[in-house]
């Protein structure tokens, strides 16, 4: 390996556009959950439902972005139009009265989301070599997570200048126009030059290490705690909003710093121990946020360590989907991936959101604990199901 510096100009045009995005992203995320249960007068379960919703219709149309790669659509259109869906939509919260119009904002973003996903994560994936990927996929999530720190930084900024929330998400628009003008500037539409389809995809042949995969990440993804609930615990522990992107800024850094480490991991130890090791993380921190007795301090860096351990997991997943994944499907099985995540996170938003309601955080964190820890396990049993095939 050439190291960092020796990766494709793609690998840094995409995690610029992801930095660029999630400046502008972020500068909403920390804040539109608390908006929604204090000014519109919404609860923890209409977080959830909001949440699940968008990130449902998000991996749908990832799966609609997958397939239209594979099928010969130019990857570069397809990010340009993603990107382009959600930084139209976003700002357009600072103009929302009522929860069921901030989701469908929630949701118009998310669809652009889910049409860029797999086309870019299929372009990081060709542009390099095998023993490169973990890396290249670390350093395009560190850079995105750099944009979740430069985001909720702004916002803290506008908000300690004395301007409302609205005024924050109506300013999301800046770093987004940036992005649009850097992406069509730097990114060529046509990145892919059409061909015939390619055969029918056969599940059957599929590799174990992917159904593995894709099994564990969709019960992870029921077991998950959206972050949009962390910052509603924050509250909960006492912590300010004014200090509430400055937290979500905390996490991203977390997130950033781990990124690249995880894609180095992925690479040098493999796969599957790193996603052992993420999600074994994963469930210890959650069944330390369960803990009522937590001090503020404490739970605030629980806070920051669960970021930590989603980040951990990204570089392997997605790394080993581009390692089994036949080529001329490789778009199609990053939008089932992205898919079924998707789906499984309304429900899981929706009963976190729930248990939260009727019976208070501790008990909605025992269970998000239980249920990842048996989607570690799932994904040990195909681990083991692997190794049982080449022996």
């Amino acid at each position: 390996m050439g190291g960092v510096r020796a990766l494709p100009r793609t690998v840094y045009v995409l995690g610029m556009a992801a930095l660029l995005n999630d400046a502008a992203s972020e500068m909403v995320a920390p804040l539109w959950p608390v908006f929604v249960t204090g000014a519109l007068g919404a609860s923890p379960l209409v977080v959830g439902l909001i949440e699940g919703l968008a990130e449902t219709a998000a991996g749908v149309l990832r799966v609609l972005g997958g397939v239209l790669l594979d099928r010969g659509v130019a990857a570069g259109g397809l990010v340009r139009t993603g990107y382009a869906l959600s930084n139209v939509g976003r700002p357009l919260l600072a103009v929302m009265t009522a929860w069921p119009m901030v989701m469908l904002v929630r949701v118009v973003d998310r669809l652009g989301k889910g049409l860029r996903s797999a086309p870019r994560d299929a372009l990081i994936a060709t542009s390099v070599t095998h023993d490169e990927r973990g890396m290249a996929f670390g350093v395009q999530r560190s850079m995105d997570h750099a944009g979740a720190v430069i985001g909720p930084l702004l916002a803290a900024g506008v908000l300690g200048l004395g301007m409302s929330v609205p005024a924050v998400f109506a300013l999301s628009a800046i770093p987004g126009c940036l992005l649009l003008l850097m992406l069509w500037r730097a990114l060529p539409a046509k990145t892919r030059t059409p061909h015939e389809p390619p055969a029918p995809l056969r599940f059957s042949t599929l590799d174990a290490r992917l159904w593995g995969l894709l099994v564990a990440v969709t019960l992870l993804a029921f077991a998950s705690v959206p972050e949009a609930f962390m910052m509603i615990y924050a509250r909960e522990h006492g912590l300010a909003i004014a200090a509430l992107p400055l937290l979500w800024a905390a996490m991203s850094v977390a997130k950033m710093l781990v990124a690249i480490p995880a894609g180095l991991g992925a690479d040098r130890y493999g796969r599957m121990p790193m996603l052992a090791l993420a999600w074994s993380s994963r469930v210890a921190v959650l069944a330390m946020l369960a803990r009522s007795e937590v001090s503020q301090t404490l739970g605030m860096a629980l806070v920051l360590a669960y970021g930590a351990s989603l980040a951990l997991a990204e570089p392997a997943e997605r790394s080993l989907i581009a390692d089994v994944a036949p080529s001329a499907h490789r778009g199609t099985l990053y939008g089932a991936y992205y898919l079924l995540s998707g789906l499984a996170v309304l429900p899981g938003a929706l009963v976190f959101g729930g248990l939260w309601t009727a019976y208070g955080s501790a008990l909605a964190f025992q269970a998000g604990a239980l249920l990842t820890a048996v989607a570690a396990v799932a994904m040990g049993i195909a681990r083991l199901m692997v190794r049982t095939t080449q022996n």
